[in-house]
């Protein structure tokens, strides 16, 4: 329940936040007439990350499929991750950037269906990206993702209205350390899954070894609460570091990423 939880907030909130930028430069920009255009790319954004989940979900007791699937989450959320992370602060312009690209010297049809394509884009790479995660989730996941959700509709709202409190780019490191640390078990069940499935030299012997990391295996169950625990450590390192910083006139980091 807890990784469905993060996974779903981080990655919602994502969604959330591209959405509130395409919608509030449109609107400050005099096109409110391709509103419509993003709010029928989040209806097809919806449609077909659920629908990837699903087909995701069919053949989770496979063993192939599963360490097919895990080496796509490891290796494609791993770099969307790492992209985010260095370019955080650039989002916004780049959202705008985008919209501008899209609508320059078109018609309205034109203009609609490039702003559409681009919210497509953008929306869906967020909710593909949280499919590939929950599909490595195992157990109950839907009462994670329902708060997970919840949560990031909460924390979008405050950003829109209390935006200059909250440190964003905090948020983003944190909830990369969990995704990363996520994927690196991940990557260890993923190569207990080629194990059984016998692709591997030594298979049988590999599977047994890499047992007690499997997500109910002896230390596998446990490896949640250590990443947990690790991000709140760096966390609370990030804020003593800062108010260092604040106090001996270093600046710190700025509380949004713009």
């Amino acid at each position: 329940m807890l990784n469905s939880f993060i996974i779903v907030l981080r990655e919602g909130f994502e969604a959330f936040l591209v959405v509130a930028i395409m919608t509030a430069y449109l609107r400050k920009t005099g096109r409110k007439q391709l509103l419509p255009a993003v709010y029928a790319a989040i209806v097809a954004s919806v449609v077909a990350s659920l629908a990837l989940g699903y087909v995701l979900r069919q053949g989770v007791n496979e063993a192939l499929w599963e360490a097919v699937l895990g080496t796509i989450a490891v290796v494609l959320v791993a770099s969307l991750v790492i992209h985010m992370w260095r370019n955080a602060s650039k989002m916004g312009q780049q959202i705008k950037s985008g919209i501008d690209e899209a609508t320059a010297d078109r018609s309205s049809w034109a203009a609609f269906t490039g702003v559409f394509l681009f919210a497509l884009l953008m929306i869906t790479r967020e909710g593909m990206e949280t499919a590939l995660l929950m599909s490595q989730v195992h157990g109950n996941v839907l009462a994670g993702a329902a708060l997970g959700l919840g949560g990031a509709g909460l924390l979008a709202l405050g950003w829109a209205k209390f935006g200059h409190l909250i440190n964003m780019k905090r948020f983003f490191q944190v909830t990369s350390i969990f995704l990363l640390l996520f994927l690196a078990q991940v990557a260890v069940y993923t190569f207990h899954e080629y194990a059984e499935a016998g692709l591997l030299p030594n298979s049988e012997a590999l599977h047994e070894a890499t047992e007690i990391w499997s997500p109910d295996g002896l230390y596998g169950k446990w490896f949640s609460m250590l990443i947990i625990i690790a991000c709140a450590a760096w966390l609370v390192g990030a804020y003593l570091v800062d108010r260092f910083r604040s106090t001996n006139g270093g600046g710190g980091i700025p509380a949004t990423a713009k």
